[in-house]
């Protein structure tokens, strides 16, 4: 059992706090007012806040940060006039570099970002098995969050490392097919696959 903390609790929060509260784990889902205490007692933080100011919200958790894995499950993008996912914030980058060049003491893991936000939690639910990505610099670290994905229903050769926090920047870009793949075929449960 770890103690967890998110934040954020919009449907991506929800979600992830219900499916890791019934996989046995102990967890806070914490707003923007509580985010400090939370941060401060967990062993592991989920970042599921709205991308565009995940950067600034969580700077300002750098002491309640240290030390501590940060999951980092959140896209960031500029949206269209439809609301849709238009352009990446950090062209050249990722949102998760960016969080680790400013929390150097904190070990970040990116993951379950390529993907509708129901099938983190249910990823056998879709016909074909889907693909967990995992990018971070902390071997240690990704260990931790790939159990923490088994407990969610993620298989072992569902789980992918691609290597250190880099590689986000290429599942970071991925959120661009999301609005052509809703705009084609609705807004079903989906996620990439690497089909070997």
């Amino acid at each position: 059992m770890n103690e967890i903390a998110i934040l954020g609790n919009g449907r991506v929060g929800g979600n992830m706090a219900a499916a890791l509260t019934r996989a046995g784990h102990q967890v806070t889902v914490a707003d923007r007012a509580q985010g400090a205490a939370a941060a401060r007692t967990a062993q592991i933080v989920f970042n599921a806040t709205p991308g565009s100011g995940s950067l600034e919200r969580l700077a300002a958790l750098r002491e309640e940060l240290r030390g501590k894995i940060l999951v980092d499950v959140s896209n960031t993008t500029t949206d269209g006039p439809d609301g849709l996912p238009a352009d990446l914030l950090y062209p050249g980058s990722s949102l998760a570099e960016q969080l680790q060049e400013t929390l150097p003491e904190t070990r970040v893991v990116k993951t379950l970002n390529t993907m509708l936000f129901s099938v983190m939690t249910a990823p056998a639910t879709l016909t074909q098995p889907p693909t967990a990505f995992l990018s971070g610099e902390d071997p240690q670290a990704k260990q931790t969050v790939h159990e923490l994905l088994t407990d969610l229903g993620w298989r072992k050769e569902w789980i992918t490392d691609l290597g250190g926090i880099q590689t986000a920047r290429a599942t970071e870009a991925a959120i661009l097919f999301v609005p052509h793949v809703i705009r084609s075929s609705g807004f079903a449960p989906f996620a990439l696959s690497i089909a070997r």
